[in-house]
């Protein structure tokens, strides 16, 4: 080869080398801005929140209402732990007086799965008056237990009870459906490291997600007519409390 081939060559190689690093290049800012549109929701939905959540009872302002969210019954007819962690939180709050009356909501959709009256009797093995409880079983995702307690339940004012990855979306959701939601946490993550840490990597899809509800506000699966079952409940409580 000669010289002039060989700087031509030479040439041609640096030109090829040159394509890779100028396309990552060119990636780098794509790649960034996927990553802020994957996480702005999720910051969202916790910057937006952070005067509503609440890490213990004592902190929690009393609410007339504790709107306490299904998480899963096992096959012998129990709660979840992490959904007797919430109920155990609930029944906190009633008993210090942040709560008049629990209601829970959980799904009842399928025959032999009843997420709410699970919820109600372990509340009331728990020491809750059963009338000071009541129960919405058609509370089949976040966003339809919020708009319902609205809707149906004529919840105006609530203390939303979750887990801490939850409940940022949970208060940010039941705000969004016209309720003046605050929130308190089950801190679990002592005793189920790995399974609150997958809890949070789940809400940023999660966070996505719900701001598409908030926009686009789907009627839930069952909206009925209104329920008098808080109503009942607020009664029976404040007529226990004179």
């Amino acid at each position: 080869m000669t010289t002039s081939e060989e700087a031509s060559a030479e040439s041609s190689d640096a030109t090829a080398g040159k394509r890779p690093r100028r396309r990552r290049l060119l990636l780098l800012p794509l790649f960034a801005l996927a990553l802020v549109a994957a996480f702005a929701p999720f910051v969202w939905v916790v910057a937006g929140t952070s005067g509503y959540r609440h890490a213990t009872v004592a902190d929690v302002p009393e609410r007339p209402v504790a709107l306490v969210l299904g998480a899963g019954v096992r096959e012998d007819g129990l709660p979840t732990r992490v959904l007797a962690r919430r109920l155990e939180l609930a029944a906190d709050l009633y008993f210090a007086g942040k709560a008049e009356v629990l209601l829970v909501s959980g799904d009842n959709s399928v025959e032999h799965y009843n997420e709410t009256d699970t919820m109600r009797d372990h509340l009331v093995a728990a020491g809750v008056p059963a009338e000071h409880i009541a129960a919405d079983y058609a509370g089949f995702s976040t966003w339809e237990s919020c708009v319902r307690a609205r809707e149906v339940f004529g919840v105006t004012e609530a203390t939303v009870v979750t887990q801490d990855f939850h409940l940022p979306r949970a208060v940010r959701l039941c705000r969004a459906a016209g309720i003046d939601a605050v929130g308190v946490a089950d801190a679990a993550a002592q005793e189920r490291v790995w399974a609150t840490r997958y809890g949070w990597a789940r809400e940023v899809p999660a966070a996505v997600a719900a701001l598409g509800t908030v926009v686009f506000r789907p009627d839930p699966t069952f909206l009925g007519r209104y329920e008098t079952a808080v109503d009942d409940a607020l009664a029976a409580a404040r007529q226990d409390g004179e």
